[in-house]
């Protein structure tokens, strides 16, 4: 990574988190600053890592090659409006981790075509497993590009998205995503203890299988429906709960699901972009 200076605006989980995985990753901290209201976490991000921390967003965005935009959807307008006249030529490359808030809207507010990336990590980024999906808007350069991947790959893995529609299913499966998991996960803990397990016992198997599972599927070229065919015997226990889910509409509950939350997030995009916020 070469030496361009980031900024953030917001200091919450998730750029901490990111600052966190660059310092890490070998990036000085002297190359990082962060804008935020909350003088506590200013204290708490400058004392931990080192970096610069401001209380005011222009001081940062005036000073960096880029700027990750870490702020809640609900206030991105508010803050992108109160950036416009900061951000002149040459004008560093945004980034935006914003669920729903869209590249158009956030251009509107600037007033001036700018580079843009958006960023959709999912909570596992604050292990440094998360999964992120970006899209570029047109004026982003393949530089601006490689680095926008390189900051996101701090947290996890990344992969680009050509048509930024497809955000809303991206936001469905792996930013909701964890979530889909945790519950299952709490299904199974609670059955494993309705049979006699201990509460120590349910929680420690379940959280291991889980791991386990999405270890051999990471590691595995066979894709999920192969690896569950080649554990589940004929005439099986494990024949008998797949058996079981399938009675329940397991796989059709999946897709209603998964549906809803992309419909959801696309809603939560039009309710965004109107101009009386």
């Amino acid at each position: 990574m070469d030496s361009y200076r980031i900024g953030f605006i917001g200091g919450g989980n998730m750029a901490r988190s990111l600052v966190g995985g660059l310092i890490a990753g070998g990036i000085d901290a002297t190359r990082i600053s962060v804008a935020e209201p909350d003088a506590s976490k200013r204290d708490e991000l400058s004392t931990r890592f080192g970096i610069t921390t401001s209380q005011d967003n222009g001081t940062v965005a005036s000073d960096v090659e880029v700027l990750v935009l870490a702020v809640k959807p609900q206030v991105m307008r508010q803050v992108v409006t109160g950036l416009a006249a900061t951000l002149h030529e040459p004008a560093p490359l945004l980034i935006s981790i914003a669920a729903g808030v869209r590249a158009a809207s956030m251009l509107r507010w600037l007033g001036q075509p700018l580079a843009l990336v958006r960023a959709m990590p999912n909570t596992p980024a604050l292990v440094r497993s998360g999964a992120t999906a970006l899209y570029a808007s047109p004026e982003v350069s393949e530089e601006q590009r490689s680095r926008a991947e390189s900051i996101m790959r701090a947290v996890g893995q990344t992969l680009w998205i050509d048509d930024e529609g497809l955000m809303d299913a991206v936001t469905a499966l792996s930013g909701s995503g964890p979530a889909y998991f945790f519950l299952f996960m709490e299904a199974l803990e609670q059955a494993a203890k309705e049979l006699g397990l201990p509460p120590e016992a349910a929680r420690l198997l379940t959280l291991e299988t889980a791991q386990g599972a999405a270890r051999m599927a990471l590691s595995s070229d066979e894709g999920p429906a192969l690896l569950r065919k080649r554990v589940t015997s004929p005439g099986g226990t494990t024949e008998a709960a797949l058996g079981a889910f399938a009675e329940g509409g397991f796989e059709t509950l999946v897709t209603r699901a998964v549906r809803a939350a992309c419909e959801r997030s696309a809603e939560l995009a039009v309710r965004l972009d109107r101009d009386d916020g």
